[in-house]
């Protein structure tokens, strides 16, 4: 089990992607985040493909702070069950990881 993780999720503007980023970054829910995109997604939605540019936005938390930064996406984001999905960080240089624990305390390190 890993105690890192990679969160993502999408989001239709650049705006509302940048918006969540530097907010969860703020308030130390994520050590980090980029905005990537735009990105074309394809989804199936009421029995029809749908394609659409979205902007993905890529966080780095630790395991114990998913449900918070998930509960502070999902209360964010412009869509009412936007996809939010963790991966895990397997393995990562100490150093790095280091700096991720430091990032997303509680206390600023």
């Amino acid at each position: 089990m890993t105690d890192y993780l990679q969160v993502s999720t999408v989001l239709a503007t650049r705006q509302d992607a940048a918006y969540l980023a530097r907010s969860a970054t703020h308030s130390r829910l994520a050590a980090a985040a980029q905005v990537i995109g735009p990105v074309l997604s394809m989804t199936w939605h009421e029995g029809t493909l749908v394609e659409t540019e979205e902007w993905q936005l890529v966080l780095r938390t630790r395991v114990e702070r998913f449900d918070q930064l998930t509960a502070y996406i999902v209360d964010r984001h412009p869509e009412p069950d936007p996809e939010v999905v963790g991966v895990p960080i397997v393995p990562g240089t100490r150093s790095y990881l280091d700096w991720l624990d430091r990032k997303t305390s509680v206390v600023p390190g």
